[in-house]
C-alpha cells in the first residue's frame, strides 16, 4: 500500500525530517509548543493530579496531531489514579463531568474558558485490554505505569505521550520516527496487538485513509493472517470504524487496505466480490475499481455547509461505494461477447440494506442508501429519448429528499474514459436538472400532492373514512404526476371516473 501526503497547508511535514535526530528534536520542540498553547486549563489539570500524588499524561491522537500541526478538539489523558480518584479531581476542576465510560476506566469532563470553545477532556486509568476468544467485549485490567499503558495502544504513532504539567515527552516505541516515516507499526508484536484487540486491524485501514500512512509489512502480514479474528468484535464497533474511515478526506486507501488485508471479506464481503473481470481479455476495469472511482467523484461533488449536500456525507459515500454490489449476482455473458447485469440495482438495494442492518446502522441511513442504490440507474436512457414531464415528476417524487444526493451519485457513476461519451452524459444530466428546476418553479415539485385531499374525496363520493379513501388519494396522485396540476372541476371528474370503475363492494354506484 503506497503512502500519500495528507498534511494541512502550512503544517510541518514529519516525513521531511526522515530519521535525523536533530530534525526529530526540532519537531518535538515545535509540538510541545503547540501543546503548551493548546489549553492552559489542561496544564492546570496536570498540577491538580500531581498535587494529589497521581501521574497525568496527554496521550494518543492529540500528541500525534500536534506533530502534524493539527489541533485536536478533545484531549485524552492517561493517569495512575483510579476511576474514583479521577472523578473526584475532575469534579473539582470542571464545570461538568460524566462517568459513562467508568467501567473502562474513563471519566470525562468539560471546562469553560474564554474564547470560542470549551476544553473537553477524557481521563483514563492506566490499563491493558484483552479479548476472550468467546467474547465480543474487551476485558479491562488496570495497569501501573505510563509505559505499560502506551504499550497497549494500537500503533506507535498513537503511543507517544506528554507528561503534565512539566511537558516531558515520552516515546518508548519510537513513534516519532514512525510518524516521520509515515508508517503504522504496532508497539508490541502485531500478532499480540491484534489478538488483544482485533479492531486494531480495522484502525490500520482507517489511519491509512485519515493520515495517508502505509501499514508496516509485519502488521499487514499479521492482519492478513488474522483477518477472521475481526468477527469477534461487535458489529457496532466495526461500524464505527468503517464510518470514521468513510468520512476521512480520502477514504480510498483505507478501503483498499480493508480489501487487501482480507478484513472486508468478513465485515463487508460485498465489496471484494466486486472484483470481477468483465471479459476474458481484461479489456475493462472490474466493478471494484469502478466503485472506488465513483466514491472519489461523489466526494468531489459534496458541498460546503451551506450547500445541498454538505461534506462529508455518509449516505452519499455509502451509496457510491455500494451502488453496484448487485452486479456479481446478476452478471450474464451474452451472445457476441457482451455482459449484462439486469436488475442489479434492485438486487443491490436489498443487499445494501441487509449489510447495513447487520452492521447496526440506523434505519434512516439503511433506507436512504438502499433507495439511492435502487434509483441510481433511473437516469440511464434519458439522453436517448426525451422524457415526458410526467417522467421527470416521477423521478423527483421517487427520489424525495434524496434528490440532491441522487444527482451527485448519478453524475459520479460516469467513469468512462471516452471523453465524448462523458460530455454527452453530463450534458444530458444538465438538461434533466434544468427541467426539474423549471417544473419545480411551476408546480412546487418538492411538495406534490393530489388536487383533492381526503376530506374533499369523502365529500364528493359520499363515503366515510377507510381504505377506499386511501386508494382514491393514491389514484389522484398518479393523475397529478401524469398530467400536472388540475383545476377543481377536472380533479373532480377524474375522481368520479375512477369511482365508476370500482367494484360495488367498495360502495361504488
Amino acid at each position: 500500500m503506497s503512502r500519500t501526503e495528507n498534511h494541512p497547508d502550512g503544517a510541518p511535514d514529519p516525513s521531511e525530517a526522515g530519521a535525523d535526530p536533530a530534525a526529530l528534536a526540532a519537531l518535538q520542540r515545535r509540538a510541545l509548543g503547540v501543546l503548551a498553547d493548546l489549553a492552559p486549563a489542561a496544564l492546570e489539570l496536570g498540577e491538580i493530579f500531581r498535587a494529589a500524588g497521581h501521574e497525568l499524561a496527554l496521550v494518543g491522537g492529540p500528541v500525534r496531531d500536534a506533530f502534524l500541526g493539527r489541533v485536536s478538539a478533545d484531549l485524552d489523558f492517561a493517569t495512575s489514579a483510579t476511576p474514583d480518584q479521577t472523578e473526584a479531581l475532575l469534579r473539582s476542576w470542571g464545570d461538568a463531568h460524566w462517568d459513562i465510560g467508568k467501567a473502562f476506566g474513563t471519566i470525562g469532563a468539560m471546562r469553560r474558558q474564554p474564547g470560542p470553545r470549551e476544553v473537553v477532556v477524557e481521563v483514563t486509568t492506566y490499563r491493558t485490554d484483552a479479548y476472550d476468544p468467546s467474547s465480543r467485549k474487551p476485558e479491562v485490567v488496570w495497569g501501573d505505569s505510563l509505559e505499560g499503558d502506551l504499550s497497549r495502544r494500537d500503533f506507535t504513532v498513537n503511543a507517544m505521550a506528554v507528561r503534565l504539567p512539566d511537558l516531558s515527552f515520552v516515546d518508548p516505541f519510537d513513534g516519532l520516527a514512525d510518524l516521520a516515516a509515515g508508517t503504522l507499526r504496532t508497539p508490541v508484536t502485531a500478532r499480540q496487538s491484534f489478538d488483544d484487540d482485533p479492531l486494531r486491524m480495522m484502525r490500520a485501514a482507517r489511519f491509512a485513509a485519515q493520515l495517508g500512512f502505509r501499514i508496516d509489512p509485519d502488521a499487514a502480514a499479521a492482519a492478513t493472517e488474522m483477518a477472521e479474528r475481526i468477527t469477534i468484535v461487535s458489529a457496532e464497533r466495526v461500524r464505527d470504524e468503517l464510518v470514521k474511515l468513510l468520512l476521512s478526506p480520502t477514504p480510498r486507501p483505507g478501503i483498499r487496505a480493508l480489501v487487501e488485508l482480507g478484513l472486508a471479506d468478513h465485515v463487508l464481503p460485498e465489496l471484494p466480490a466486486l472484483r470481477l473481470e468483465i471479459d476474458e481479455h481484461h479489456r475493462h476495469k472490474d466493478v471494484y475499481e469502478h466503485s472506488l472511482t465513483v466514491l472519489d467523484q461523489a466526494i468531489a461533488l459534496e458541498t460546503g455547509p451551506d450547500g445541498p449536500v454538505p461534506g462529508p456525507d455518509l449516505v452519499l459515500r455509502l451509496a457510491a461505494l455500494l451502488h453496484d454490489i448487485g452486479k456479481p449476482g446478476t452478471r450474464r455473458f451474452e451472445a457476441g461477447g457482451g455482459v449484462s447485469f439486469h436488475h442489479h440495482e434492485v438486487v443491490g438495494a436489498k443487499l445494501a440494506a441487509r449489510r447495513l442492518r447487520a452492521l447496526r446502522f440506523d434505519k434512516e441511513t439503511v433506507q436512504a442508501v438502499a433507495r439511492l442504490t435502487e434509483l441510481h440507474l433511473r437516469f440511464h436512457g434519458y439522453g436517448e429519448g426525451a422524457w415526458t414531464d410526467s417522467a421527470v415528476r416521477r423521478y423527483v417524487t421517487d427520489a424525495g429528499p434524496l434528490l440532491e444526493r441522487l444527482h451527485r451519485l448519478t453524475r459520479s457513476d460516469c467513469t468512462t474514459r471516452n471523453r465524448r461519451k462523458a460530455q454527452r452524459l453530463s450534458a444530458a444530466y444538465d438538461d434533466l436538472e434544468a427541467r426539474i428546476a423549471a417544473l419545480r418553479e411551476q408546480e412546487e415539485l418538492a411538495a406534490i400532492r393530489p388536487d383533492l385531499d381526503g376530506q374533499q374525496i369523502m365529500a364528493i363520493l359520499g363515503i366515510s373514512p377507510g381504505p377506499v379513501v386511501g386508494r382514491a388519494y393514491k389514484h389522484l396522485l398518479e393523475v397529478r404526476l401524469d398530467q400536472g396540476p388540475l383545476d377543481a372541476d377536472s380533479a373532480r371528474a377524474a375522481l368520479l371516473r375512477w369511482w365508476a370503475d370500482q367494484p360495488e363492494s367498495d360502495g361504488a354506484p
